[in-house]
């Protein structure tokens, strides 16, 4: 993805929950051409915030064995309103099941206690190597670099919940 959608996360339960946020900057590239006159962040770009904080969840809790995280199914997913530049979007997002191959979640983006998305989401969870051997090393570069970004979103344990 080439926008990354979470700007901290606040708190992470293994296995169980994550809150993240996501501050609108009017700086951001998206927002130049959605919409010139009402910059507002895109409907995709709520869906994919909440996508990659569930994704967080995800790594975390099978301890980075997959080397990817991908969105496999949306459902039910409800826009109530906008995020406009200078807001700032709570992500939760509620794990209902997770296995080696895929995970479920609730997931919803609120602004100022106010619910503005929400959806049902199931993860895939791949490493390329189970499609070629040859690919074993581009998995380890992806979980290196996944654990780095995760110490600059979190700054606790990941053992550790945060309220």
């Amino acid at each position: 993805m080439k926008f990354i959608l979470v700007d901290r996360i606040d708190a992470l339960e293994p296995g169980q929950r994550v809150v993240t946020h996501k501050a609108l900057s009017l700086a951001e590239e998206y927002l130049a051409d959605h919409f010139p006159t009402f910059p507002v962040l895109p409907g995709v770009l709520m869906l994919e915030a909440m996508t990659q904080a569930s994704a967080w969840l995800a790594r975390v809790t099978l301890d980075f064995a997959p080397s990817l995280v991908v969105l496999k199914e949306a459902r039910n997913v409800t826009y109530k309103s906008f995020l406009a530049p200078g807001q700032i979007m709570r992500v939760e997002s509620e794990c209902r099941s997770i296995d080696a191959a895929m995970s479920e979640y609730n997931a919803s983006g609120s602004v100022d206690g106010r619910e503005i998305v929400k959806g049902r989401l199931t993860l895939r969870h791949l490493s390329l190597a189970d499609s070629d051997a040859a690919l074993s090393s581009v998995d380890d570069q992806l979980r290196t670099r996944a654990r780095e970004q995760l110490a600059l979103l979190w700054r606790t344990t990941p053992t550790t919940a945060v309220a």
